[in-house]
C-alpha cells in the first residue's frame, strides 16, 4: 500500500511516482509519457482526471514537482539501504569476516557463528 507521501506523488495514470511530470492548465499533472499515450488514445487532448480540453499539445514541464519526487525517492532508497534485506531491521553492526553491514539478528543467525563485529558508524 502506498504511503501518503507516495499518492501525493503518484500519477493518476500509472499510479506511480511521477516520471518527467507535465502540468495542464487545469492544474493536474501527469507523466508525460502517461499523458502522451492516453492523448493518443483520444479524439481530443483531455485531462484524464477532469476531462477539461487541454490547449497545449506540449504542456510545461512541473519543475517543482519533479524535484519533490526526485527527492522523495532518493530519501526511499536511502532508507532502504539502512535495512537489512533479510529481516527490515536497521543495519548496526559490520561484520569483520564478510565486510558487511548486518543486523542484530543476522548476528545471532549460523552464517554468522564466531564472528567479529563492530559497531557500524565505527567501522565507517
Amino acid at each position: 500500500m502506498a504511503s501518503g507521501s507516495e499518492t501525493n506523488l503518484s500519477c493518476p495514470v500509472c499510479y506511480d511516482v511521477y516520471k518527467d511530470p507535465v502540468l495542464l492548465s487545469c492544474s493536474h499533472s501527469f507523466c508525460v509519457a502517461c499523458l502522451q499515450s492516453w492523448w493518443r488514445r483520444r479524439e481530443v487532448l483531455e485531462c484524464p482526471v477532469c476531462k477539461r480540453i487541454s490547449g497545449r499539445k506540449n504542456p510545461p514541464h512541473n519543475l517543482a514537482l519533479k524535484n519533490l519526487c526526485e527527492a522523495f525517492l532518493l530519501e526511499q532508497e536511502k532508507r532502504s539501504e539502512e535495512l537489512c534485506s533479510l529481516h527490515s531491521e536497521k543495519l548496526k553492526l559490520f561484520c569483520l569476516e564478510h565486510k558487511e553491514p548486518i543486523c542484530l539478528i543476522c548476528r545471532d543467525s549460523e552464517r554468522h557463528t564466531k564472528h567479529s563485529f563492530r559497531p557500524i558508524d565505527e567501522a565507517a
